[in-house]
């Protein structure tokens, strides 16, 4: 890999983006600590800005001057505090170096498409997939009916919309919830998985081993999302791989997963709870099958930049099922904390962090300077 392209006297301005407006916001805080932790300052003009719950923008001031002080040191734990900024005036780009803006932001107004809309308005580089791509993984049931058009293997699911206790189908139709309730059960059997459509880092995710379980688990996720999805429970094991690149993505090895709960919830993901094997126990011809898969769904979805694709694998040794790959989401911002898949993956690839951020800018770069090739608007 190599460094961004620049004159040897000049470095990129980073712009790291953390917080948000979701409930991952401390979740990017994490991630965004240990990006800022393994940026070289050789290379990057870095500069942090916080984004609070209520969507104000804060320069990060004690980031920037541990930063700026060359001690080496970050604060263990980012704030979104600080003097106010304007976004357009935080990402203007500057005169004299290139700038890439680093968007750590996890879930709804920020991994979404949102911000992704935001920064191209602003006309700035920005690392990770674009609007249409990170709109559509991260709405889980739009990603699943896309991925079904282009034959990528899954698990059986449902969706609904909720709204004062009103249950609608993707159809359209109105039914009442113990209505749906049952026919979930009769198609797609217990126990289920009742999510947010829109929420990642297992945020308002529940297993429901019954049907009163599966009332309060659809409720509890539709105060997060009116969009729930509700799957079956594959019993199988959890896999993992990185993706990266835009045109010609590549994949990592794998990871395995093996829950501490009942499920990889938010602890597990966030709290060291989970066993995580790198690389997974495959064998070469699993591991180009998954990695195969996994590329077409990134090409399916439109992603650049980077994904982390997240399988079950039904090889029987965990049940009777022997469905092989299925694919279960795709992560257009995955976590950057130490004990997060996406950054371990790629260190047991033989690519470092400070390298792999490295190429995500290089990326960034590359993808602005050929969107600007095709912007004619006269006809």
């Amino acid at each position: 890999m190599t460094a961004p392209d620049t004159k040897a006297n000049e470095r990129v301005r980073l712009v790291v983006l953390f917080g948000g407006r979701s409930a991952e916001h401390d979740v990017s805080c994490v991630s965004a600590r240990h990006v800022l932790a393994a940026v070289d300052p050789a290379k990057y003009a870095i500069e942090a800005v916080g984004i609070t719950r209520d969507g104000t923008w804060m320069l990060a001031n004690d980031v920037q001057a541990s930063l700026e002080a060359g001690t080496g040191t970050v604060p263990d734990h980012l704030t979104a505090s600080g003097p106010t900024v304007d976004p357009l005036k935080a990402l203007a780009a500057d005169d004299v170096r290139p700038t890439v803006v680093l968007p750590i932001l996890h879930g709804p107004m920020g991994e979404d498409g949102t911000m992704q809309g935001f920064l191209e308005l602003a006309g700035v580089p920005y690392v990770g997939a674009g609007v249409l791509a990170s709109a559509l993984c991260m709405d889980k049931v739009a990603c699943k009916d896309h991925l079904a058009s282009h034959g990528i293997p899954q698990g059986a699911y449902r969706s609904i919309t909720v709204d004062e206790g009103t249950v609608r189908r993707s159809d359209g139709s109105v039914v009442p919830i113990d209505v749906e309730i049952d026919v979930c059960i009769e198609q797609l059997g217990l126990p289920l998985f009742v999510k947010p459509a829109n929420m990642g880092s297992s945020v308002g995710v529940s297993r429901a081993t019954d049907a009163d379980a599966a009332r309060h688990a659809i409720e509890f996720a539709a105060s997060y999302d009116r969009q729930v999805i509700i799957e079956e429970a594959i019993v199988g094991r959890e896999i993992e791989i990185s993706v990266l690149g835009n045109e010609d993505p590549r994949a990592s090895v794998a990871g395995e997963i093996t829950p501490g709960a009942d499920f990889y919830d938010y602890a597990d993901k966030y709290e060291a709870g989970a066993d995580l094997t790198i690389p997974a126990d495959l064998t070469t011809a699993e591991l180009a099958e998954m990695q195969k898969l996994a590329i077409a769904a990134y090409r399916a979805c439109k992603v650049e930049g980077l994904a982390r694709v997240d399988f079950f694998y039904e090889d029987g040794s965990r049940g009777p099922g022997t469905r092989g790959w299925l694919i279960n989401e795709i992560n257009t911002m995955p976590g950057f904390t130490p004990i997060s898949m996406y950054p371990k993956m790629w260190r047991a690839t033989g690519l470092d962090y400070p390298s792999l951020i490295d190429e995500l800018v290089r990326l960034a770069l590359a993808r602005h300077e050929r969107g600007k090739r095709h912007t004619r608007t006269d006809h």
